[in-house]
């Protein structure tokens, strides 16, 4: 694997190889990133697909400015969903994936309280500022660390530990609203 600044390089110059290796890295965390947003894997497949296109056709312009380049690709997957919900008025989070919950801890008995649990997440997770909900995403679902989700925010390492302690607060009161747990 090569870093963000050759491959960037490499791009520029217009080396097949280069953009081959930046969509295996960061297409399936990009993909996962928009369909939490948008709810339908089609949508999320089309909106993936037009991520890389802009990056095709902007990387002459892109610099690093000590960002990674994956920071740049979820800013092109945000305004493209930004832009999506505009045009149909609408917003929209979807339940957590059915894979990311592993088959052995899969149970029949389970799914209906599985599936009541997972609305009211999405219901609460209606709750949070978008930067929460993007921490939220970015640590626990795709399970970054606190560098990358600085990195790709845009924040330090510190700012997101309290960005991420305020919106597992903000989740927490969101729950209890949502009257999604007992105690």
């Amino acid at each position: 694997m090569q870093d963000d600044a050759t491959l960037v390089a490499q791009a520029k110059q217009g080396e097949r190889a280069a953009f081959e290796q930046i969509y295996d890295q960061h297409r399936q965390p990009i993909f996962n990133y928009i369909y939490f947003r948008v709810g339908d894997s089609e949508l999320a497949e089309d909106l993936t697909s037009d991520v890389f296109v802009r990056m095709v056709d902007k990387i002459g312009k892109y610099t690093q400015n000590g960002r990674p380049l994956a920071a740049w690709l979820y800013t092109i997957a945000r305004n493209l969903v930004i832009d999506h919900h505009r045009r149909d008025n609408q917003l929209t989070w979807i339940p957590l994936e059915e894979r990311l919950i592993e088959a052995r801890d899969y149970n029949p008995d389970n799914e209906t309280d599985r599936n009541l649990l997972q609305q009211c997440l999405v219901k609460a997770l209606q709750h949070l500022t978008d930067e929460q909900r993007q921490v939220i995403l970015l640590k626990f679902v795709e399970q970054r660390s606190n560098a990358d989700v600085g990195a790709i925010l845009g924040k330090t390492e510190g700012s997101i530990k309290s960005l991420q302690h305020r919106a597992l607060a903000a989740l927490r009161r969101a729950l209890d609203k949502e009257l999604c747990y007992e105690r």
